[in-house]
């Protein structure tokens, strides 16, 4: 059967029969899984494998068994396939489809790929972090290494532009594609409505198939974001009148061919995103697209991940509506509506800007990158990402204070798991318990065989041993499986139960949980994060646990964990437990509150009273406290308070000296405490002990010898009457202004002046019984202008006081007279 691909595997020949590198684009249809590399087996440069790289599992076995069916064999002649765990390879495999992990592990055996003659990246454009790090160890390999090394990029929707960036010597060809034509039909209004619960999709979906199966003919293929929707949606479509397939990555391999096989009856196939390539369903002619995809998201600054359900891509959403015209024509039905369509983003984000780092972060370091920009990636890695990768990695003592990967990184990075998990296993063959490390590690990996009928791994563990019959056989024989692959061997329960905890410990010293004080089950993680437990948890009394599995979101739910005893924590992680002294300001006590403290992390093991803390230790926690309460907290003498706005009233002047004086505000001493207040404090714990400091003192002694005289010249604290009397002069206003009884200042001529440039002071003059009679900033014009009418008003009322007729010229006084004048 003739498919669009041949059209240009003449071109592809003669591309890579005259250069190393070719970008591929074929859509839906074309055949360039399975042709591309049955047309280059009889290249004269083919001296070697042809290696296949696909994103799944399914997705290998089926490209790899459509080969070998079209040149008549079983897999395992001519073409072969590795998956983890299977392998269908012989001495005459020429091209060998694998998954894109395995191609890692090869580069890193042997960067030069003895043996190999061209690697084809398939469906490139879903962008997962295992394609970016292969394609980028390949195109490093061959500009160093391999310059006879054939690197092919090919998918349906990529951005060729993107991959021209790193492959900027690639030939790039378009292949047209053959897809029958495909009626796509919209909703007239939205599915879902405020009532609708997280049912509400399965509900609306199963609607759907039942309206496609009454109006179209031919097999249905549904796209749902993930396996618990799948399960929904099946029960739901129980009683119809087509035989139900789940579809997804975790089903076993024979349920999923199950699922590719054609029927006698009609098929409903309930798919997640792996039936978006790579695989032809037979017999689908409707497709029906929930709209929506689960993808990975981490949290850089904990490094915790959570699962979210997200709009799909312009681009998925093409491809799924693909899979309904790969035979004949047909139809395909989106679950939103027509205006929705151009919100959607053109193309899914890529895995590494969003995943999990840490296995990125020490291939990178098995590979000896010092110079990441020199890698080609399309999208480099965050750095925020990797550093918090690092972290973790040296944690687990697999990458040293340099960066540089230990032996026990590289003896990590060659297990197929987790860096966390293959320390974890690696914990527990030197601790003799290798089997149920790798029982213990292909647990964690797995989903939960009970569904979250409990967060206790302890519970899991022995489901796993003796499954109940509510448990799930076929996830629990996955685990049994990948055990055995790990690390063969009896698994011994009682040696299990007992070590559980430490080599879980191992595997995760960021996520050590200690319960928080209060009735409800809260928890502070050692990297930081508050986390949670349902409060029926089995575990929710537990004072440690070292939590597996979180969720994501403003306080992260404990989904797994397991409990941990202080002994076991010790004697994993006591290398990462330090004593810590702490003093801080305690608002609830209002008092600095010292502490000696055992810190694993964020979290404190031991807490008991720093009875010797320093002075100045105790003194910098003091003026945190300062700091929350405020300056005016402080118990300031009258005396300091006229110092500080003396001298803020300097400071609003244009003068010379204003630009070397202190800003003693509120903020300005606030900012500045630790310089001058700082070398005054004495070991006090509470603001009200400083009342025995000599403020005004302290801040005079902030101001050198000179300054201190000149700010006393230009802003004298008081002011002497012609009769030696000192005055206060009060700064806190606008004008410096003082009081004084009117008959002191008689024969003043010139009003008194402060500051530079001089500045009046305002003049509060009083009457015998000291109150004002008048305010003035201008003394003479006072005497000669409206101190008459004061005086007609004055001798009434004071006649034993002098009001002479012209204060100017007589002689100030304090006295009152004698007798009448």
């Amino acid at each position: 059967m003739n498919l669009p691909i041949d059209a240009v595997l003449p071109d592809v020949r003669a591309a890579l029969s005259g250069g190393t590198q070719l970008i591929l684009a074929a859509p839906p249809g074309a055949g360039k899984t399975t042709g591309v590399p049955l047309a280059l087996l009889d290249e004269s440069w083919v001296e070697g494998r042809i290696l296949v790289l696909e994103p799944r599992r399914l997705a290998t076995r089926a490209a790899a068994e459509r080969m070998a069916s079209v040149l008549g064999e079983k897999t395992g002649q001519h073409i072969g396939y590795r998956i983890r765990g299977e392998s269908k390879v012989s001495k005459a495999t020429k091209v060998e489809v694998i998954t894109e992990g395995i191609l890692t592990r090869m580069l890193q055996s042997d960067p030069e790929l003895p043996g190999v003659s061209a690697v084809l990246f398939d469906e490139v454009h879903e962008r997962s972090i295992h394609t970016d790090l292969g394609l980028a160890l390949c195109l490093e390999a061959q500009e160093t290494l391999r310059p006879d090394l054939k690197v092919v990029a090919m998918s349906a929707t990529l951005d060729v532009a993107a991959f021209r960036r790193i492959m900027p010597e690639a030939a790039v060809i378009e292949s047209a594609g053959r897809a029958f034509p495909v009626d796509t039909r919209w909703l007239p209004r939205p599915w879902r409505r405020p009532e609708d619960n997280r049912r509400g999709l399965p509900a609306a979906i199963a609607a759907q198939v039942r309206a496609a199966l009454s109006e179209q003919p031919g097999d249905v293929l549904v796209f749902l974001p993930g396996a618990g929707e799948i399960r929904r949606t099946a029960n739901l479509l129980e009683d119809a009148e087509a035989e139900i397939r789940p579809l997804y990555g975790a089903l076993p391999f024979a349920e999923q061919q199950a699922a590719l096989r054609p029927s006698d009856r009609r098929r409903v196939v309930l798919a997640t995103s792996i039936a978006e390539t790579s695989l032809t369903v037979p017999g689908v002619r409707v497709v029906i697209d929930s709209g929506f995809a689960r993808r990975a998201e981490v949290d850089r600054a904990t490094g915790l991940s959570r699962l979210v359900t997200v709009p799909v891509s312009r681009a998925e959403a093409d491809q799924r509506r693909g899979r309904a015209g790969r035979m004949e024509p047909g139809v395909c039905y989106r679950m939103w509506t027509r205006g929705v369509e151009g919100a959607l983003p053109a193309q899914p984000p890529p895995e590494i800007l969003a995943t999990d780092l840490a296995p990125l972060a020490l291939e990178l370091a098995v590979w000896g990158t010092t110079d990441l920009a020199a890698m080609r990636f399309i999208d480099p890695p965050p750095a925020a990402g990797l550093t918090a990768a690092r972290r973790l990695l040296q944690d687990l003592g697999a990458l040293d204070a340099d960066g540089r990967v230990t032996p026990e990184g590289r003896e990590m990075a060659r297990k197929p798991l987790h860096p966390r998990l293959s320390h974890m296993v690696q914990a527990g063959v030197a601790q003799g318990a290798a089997a149920e490390a790798a029982l213990l590690a292909a647990m964690v990996s797995e989903r939960d065989p009970l569904r979250a009928a409990t967060s206790d791994l302890r519970t899991r563990l022995d489901a796993i041993l003796s499954p109940p019959a509510a448990a799930d056989r076929g996830t629990i024989q996955r685990i049994r499986d990948d055990a055995r692959r790990i690390s063969p061997g009896r698994v011994d329960k009682a040696r299990l139960h007992r070590v559980s905890a430490l080599l879980t410990a191992h595997a995760y010293p960021d996520r050590i949980a200690m319960r928080r004080p209060g009735d409800q089950p809260r928890y502070l993680l050692s990297n930081g994060r508050g986390a949670m437990l349902p409060a029926g948890d089995p575990l929710a009394g537990e004072r440690l646990l070292i939590a597996t599995d979180l969720e994501d979101g403003r306080e992260a739910r404990i989904r797994a964990a397991i409990p941990l005893s202080e002994a076991e924590l010790r004697d994993v992680h006591g290398g990462l437990i330090a004593e810590t002294t702490v003093a801080e300001w305690s608002s609830r006590d209002s008092a600095v509150v010292a502490r000696r403290r055992e810190m694993l992390g964020a979290i404190a093991l031991s807490d008991r009273r720093w009875d010797d803390a320093p002075a100045d230790v105790l003194g910098a926690a003091l003026l945190d406290g300062i700091r929350e309460k405020g300056i005016t907290a402080l118990p300031w003498p009258k005396g300091a308070l006229a110092l500080r706005t003396r001298i803020g009233w300097l400071r609003a002047l244009s003068g010379e000296i204003a630009q070397r004086l202190p800003d003693w505000s509120d903020d300005g001493l606030a900012e500045n405490l630790a310089t001058w207040l700082a070398p005054h404090l004495d070991g006090e714990t509470r603001i009200g002990q400083l009342d025995k400091l000599d403020f005004t003192n302290i801040l005079r002694g902030a101001l050198d010898w000179e300054t201190a005289q000149e700010a006393d010249r230009l802003a004298p604290s008081h002011w002497q009457t012609p009769l030696g009397s000192r005055i206060l002069v009060d700064y806190s206003g606008e004008t410096p202004q003082l009081s004084v009884r009117l008959q002191e200042v008689f024969g003043l001529t010139h009003h008194p002046m402060i500051g530079d440039p001089p500045v009046p002071l305002s003049l509060s003059l009083l009457s015998p019984a000291q109150r004002p009679v008048q305010v003035t900033s201008d003394l003479p014009g006072f005497w000669s202008g409206s101190y008459a009418d004061v005086r007609r008003d004055m001798r009434a009322r004071y006649p034993r006081h002098p009001w002479p007729e012209d204060p100017s010229s007589a002689e100030p006084t304090k006295r009152a007279r004698t007798t009448k004048s």
